[in-house]
């Protein structure tokens, strides 16, 4: 392009500009109606989903993120810039960055699984990652569990969702098992009896679902009896500890021993 006249330097500096111009404008104008038109379906589908509002923040901001950047190489492909190359910076950019912060997106992922799956809420008692408490935050990162002596315990959301969960408060009611021994000179109904009779005095006891009463196991020094009832979730501990407390002084008043374990041996003359 000549130098020594300026005219024709601005005229064809213009025509330039009016060419990419055509270019740029509808481009831009289509990419942002379009951008529009999807994060309002966007919206709409995370406004059915049970998510909390940070969640599904995040999870708009991402789509948003993603639209413009295709946006922007719909754009370069348009004014026949280059665009391999810039994907491919890109593309090794975010290896890297998802290779440097490898376990802060896993635990992003498992958060947001957890939220999305609902094995468990807060409040619910759990066993998760070897660890039991009450559930007391549910995080992008991390999920808080108080422990039965108050202390605050932070499991990354990677370590529960690759464990086994456990969930006690998720079912209306739970069943109480309780082993207990008793002397093999103790008849075996007898015993079955005062068990039953225990269980009978318990008023929060459900008396709607099975009562078992059994022999479990024949001991060395005793006979293993079992009992299994059911009871209200938040009467778990209450019936547990009642039913235990009540055992001994039923066998007492019945003369029933509770043995432990002993050798005889007997002697014998030559």
């Amino acid at each position: 392009m000549p130098w020594n006249n300026p005219m024709e330097l601005l005229s064809n500096l213009g025509d330039f500009v009016l060419e990419k111009a055509l270019i740029i404008v509808p481009v831009v104008v289509i990419s942002l109606i379009a951008i529009k038109i999807i994060m309002k379906l966007v919206d709409r589908m995370l406004g059915r989903l049970p998510m909390e509002a940070t969640i599904k923040s995040l999870i708009r901001t991402s789509i948003k993120i993603l639209l413009l950047a295709v946006a922007a190489i719909v754009l370069m492909s348009c004014l026949e810039i280059p665009v391999t190359s810039f994907v491919a910076l890109l593309s090794v950019a975010g290896l890297a960055l998802s290779l440097s912060i490898q376990n802060f997106l896993t635990n992003v992922f498992a958060g947001l699984q957890l939220l999305a799956s609902k094995p468990f809420k807060v409040g619910d008692y759990v066993d998760a990652g070897n660890c039991s408490g009450t559930v007391y935050e549910i995080g992008l990162f991390y999920t808080k569990l108080t422990s039965v002596d108050n202390k605050l315990i932070q499991l990354p959301n990677n370590t529960i969702v690759g464990s086994n969960v456990v969930n006690y408060s998720s079912q209306t009611h739970r069943r109480v098992e309780i082993k207990v021994t008793a002397s093999y000179d103790a008849p075996t109904q007898l015993v079955k009896e005062v068990l039953s009779k225990v269980v009978e005095d318990n008023p929060m006891v459900d008396r709607e679902k099975p009562i078992m009463v059994r022999v479990n196991s024949y001991q060395d020094s005793a006979i293993e009896y079992i009992i299994r009832v059911w009871c209200a979730n938040d009467d778990y501990w209450t019936v547990y500890y009642d039913l235990i407390e009540a055992i001994k002084p039923a066998f007492d008043a019945n003369h029933i021993e509770m043995t432990y374990p002993h050798l005889n041996v007997h002697m014998m003359k030559n």
